[in-house]
């Protein structure tokens, strides 16, 4: 008994480890309110809504990117951006802004997660014309559990099985037109094997670690179903560009994930199509992704494909 309570607490120290890591609580993600603000994008869950922020300058209609948090699938709002930053750089530079939430691991397991995402954008690309938004020009940019979540979206446009049609807006399409992902997990089935013979915790096979609790069993005993949440099955080479960045110093999502997610893409979409950016002593999240000079590049890449 009492190694389990040992092992409990080493887990819950390390969740709020990788929660404060990826930026919960950021009281920095934007300096304006929500033009729209709880705009329910489906109605089975209280969760499904969305946040919309509209530029105060420029005619539109405007470009979009959907700012989905991360929190380990657990915890994170579209208030705060958990891990996420650029909204006002964003929308300064001619896009809107659309901030998610999405059912929560302990209220659906996976795929809810990712059929909200795809929910929200047929939702958005449903009311357009409504919001004065270009439904031709929708982005993707999540960190951490968002990063996850914006990597399927890029990668299963069309995966009928993902998409959660009985959402509503069924005749519109969830396809994105561009990716950021940061720090993201990307094969879940793989990382305690990544992190072996590192100073980093080896517990994402635990049956209680974020991961395990998405899926609603401990991952290495579902392998089947664990493979749906990993996008790099299903990249195909009509997928739209990806910009993809980590820390080297990530103790909760091992860097080579992003590494290895990046080099998949670009030997099917072609390397032009592809960004990797490896931070060099970052962590997961954190200061280094927040400088201007980061979030210049970030929105560098989401002008060049989008406007």
């Amino acid at each position: 008994m009492k190694r389990l309570i040992t092992k409990l607490f080493v887990l819950s120290l390390a969740l709020l480890i990788w929660l404060s890591a990826a930026g919960c609580g950021s009281s920095n993600f934007a300096s304006v309110a929500p033009t729209h603000k709880n705009l329910a994008y489906a109605t089975l869950s209280s969760a499904q809504k969305l946040d919309l922020y509209i530029p105060t300058s420029g005619s539109g209609p405007f470009p979009v990117v959907f700012m989905i948090h991360g929190g380990g699938f657990m915890m994170g709002d579209k208030a705060d951006g958990t891990g996420l930053a650029g909204v006002d750089q964003l929308l300064a530079a001619g896009f809107a802004v659309a901030s998610i939430n999405y059912r929560l691991s302990a209220e659906a397991h996976f795929p809810a997660q990712i059929n909200d995402a795809k929910a929200s954008v047929r939702f958005l690309r449903a009311n357009a014309l409504k919001y004065n938004l270009n439904p031709d020009e929708f982005g993707a940019w999540g960190a951490s559990a968002g990063g996850n979540l914006v990597a399927l979206l890029g990668t299963t446009c069309n995966v009928a099985e993902l998409e959660g049609v009985e959402l509503g807006n069924a005749d519109q399409s969830s396809c994105v037109q561009a990716v950021v992902d940061w720090f993201g997990p990307i094969d879940f089935l793989k990382m305690d094997e990544q992190f072996a013979g590192t100073s980093c915790a080896q517990n994402h096979n635990d049956a209680s670690s974020p991961e395990s609790k998405l899926i609603g069993a401990a991952i290495q005993t579902v392998p089947d179903k664990v493979k749906l949440t990993n996008p790099m099955n299903y990249i195909t080479a009509d997928d739209e560009p990806f910009f993809i960045q980590n820390g080297t110093a990530d103790c909760n999502i091992p860097p080579v994930q992003n590494k290895d997610f990046a080099d998949a893409l670009s030997a099917v979409i072609g390397a032009e199509k592809v960004t990797y950016i490896s931070l060099d002593g970052a962590g997961h999240g954190g200061s280094q992704f927040e400088t201007e000079e980061n979030l210049h590049k970030v929105i560098g890449f989401l002008h060049r494909y989008l406007k």
